[in-house]
């Protein structure tokens, strides 16, 4: 009966932190939704768009070194209620419509909060509800969760914004919406999830400042080679992800894709498959392959099989339905991928005292492709328009496709190291 109620609270729990990781992104990337009225009433070029959203990544990349110390140090109860609170607190004055170095302060701000004191946070949590071998559908579920929760309001967002308008009033309407939300959910947090112990002694039982003992662990966190190569994994995976960006204009430019068909591929791309690649990624990775780094491998293989066959095919002859269905295919391989990328966190060892410190080091070096490869992959397209610039984009895609197939490579070799030295450890024990 124990092993029962543990089991419904950890799912329970799963879902509440769902909520919260389905809704924090909102603000921060309203363009995803209302781009054109964010230019209209913010008064933004394209330019300017641009530069906010590279001030929040560069925000978030340096920021993760600041939340290698604030994810061990704080509980999740209080530190993600509060970075909620911060992002809706602060959408409210979005609502102003504000100078664009307003705008620039302000989603600095919300990288402060979701990406430093949310996130690492986050994905830390999911990593402790669950056992080694529960890893896969843990975060497997974490994403499809994210994804039905992200399209609900998504959509509860854009109904707001048409039943006000279309207009500034249906803008400023949409961003109340997510700002209420996010507070909601927020306290919803605050008052269901269990606060965390935060140790405050060390590996000899002799008692440490707790701000030592975060720094500390931050510290060890980073002479872990093995957390480093889960981390380059990462990168690996979403410099890929990145490029399924351009199958859209991809779509359009050589298909001739219709613009209503564009829309619909888009919904799919970005929802459809967070739903699909979560559940089916994290059965593969705990189930088919019981292990999240030797489906990782896997999947760089088949997405670089993949995309070769797709750079050698007669797209020009081909009917636009193939085109949608390859990609988005591709696409789902990328998602499965996306889903269980944190996972092997537990495999290779890493002390679940320092999740935290260890998740913001995987964050740090994993999302850094956010910080160039849009700009990589959109440059290869203007130099080169047409099916060369798309070729060339679709070959680096390979080229980091296999090179995350060496380091989850080496990654494997590294988790059949740990396994091996673990029932050596465990024989002599039972000899004993």
């Amino acid at each position: 009966m124990t092993n029962q109620n543990n089991n419904t609270k950890k799912w329970f729990t799963l879902a509440v932190l769902i909520l919260g990781g389905g809704t924090v992104f909102k603000l921060p990337w309203l363009k995803d939704a209302f781009y054109v009225p964010m230019m209209d009433y913010f008064h933004l070029t394209h330019t300017q768009m641009g530069f906010t959203l590279s001030v929040y990544a560069f925000i978030q990349t340096f920021g993760y070194l600041i939340s290698m110390y604030v994810a061990d140090r704080f509980s999740k109860k209080k530190l993600m209620p509060v970075a909620l609170i911060g992002i809706g607190a602060t959408g409210f004055y979005l609502t102003t419509f504000p100078s664009y170095y307003e705008i620039l302060v302000i989603w600095g701000l919300f990288a402060l909060f979701a990406e430093i004191a949310f996130w690492p946070v986050l994905i830390k949590s999911v990593r402790l509800l669950g056992d080694s071998d529960e890893q896969g559908r843990m975060f497997g579920f974490l994403e499809a969760g994210r994804g039905v929760i992200d399209t609900v309001i998504a959509f509860a967002a854009l109904g707001i914004f048409k039943w006000l308008g279309e207009g500034a009033a249906g803008l400023r309407g949409a961003i109340l919406f997510f700002s209420i939300t996010m507070i909601v959910i927020a306290i919803i947090l605050y008052f269901l999830l269990e606060d965390d112990v935060i140790s405050a002694v060390d590996e000899q039982g002799q008692k440490v400042n707790k701000n030592k003992a975060a720094l500390e662990g931050a510290l060890k966190a980073v002479k872990m080679p093995e957390i480093w190569v889960v981390a380059f994994t990462i990168f690996s995976v979403y410099s890929v992800y990145i490029g399924l960006t351009y199958f859209i204009p991809f779509l359009k430019d050589i298909y001739g894709i219709p613009v209503a068909l564009v829309g619909a591929y888009g919904i799919i791309n970005q929802y459809g498959l967070k739903m699909l690649g979560g559940p089916i990624g994290g059965f593969l990775a705990d189930k088919k392959f019981k292990s999240p780094s030797k489906y990782l491998r896997v999947a760089f293989a088949a997405s670089i099989i993949g995309m070769i066959i797709f750079i050698l095919l007669p797209h020009q002859h081909l009917n636009v339905y193939f085109g949608v269905i390859f990609t988005l295919a591709y696409g789902a391989i990328i998602f499965t991928q996306r889903a269980v990328f944190f996972a092997p966190i537990e495999e290779v060892g890493i002390p679940r005292e320092i999740s935290g410190a260890a998740v913001s080091i995987a964050c740090l070096v994993g999302y850094a492709p956010s910080m160039f490869a849009f700009t990589l992959y959109g440059s290869m397209l203007d130099r080169s328009p047409g099916m060369e610039g798309y070729r060339h984009v679709f070959l680096t895609m390979i080229a980091f496709a296999a090179l995350g197939f060496l380091i989850s490579s080496y990654l494997v070799k590294v988790v059949n190291k740990k396994k091996a030295l673990q029932q050596d450890l465990e024989s002599s024990q039972i000899k004993a």
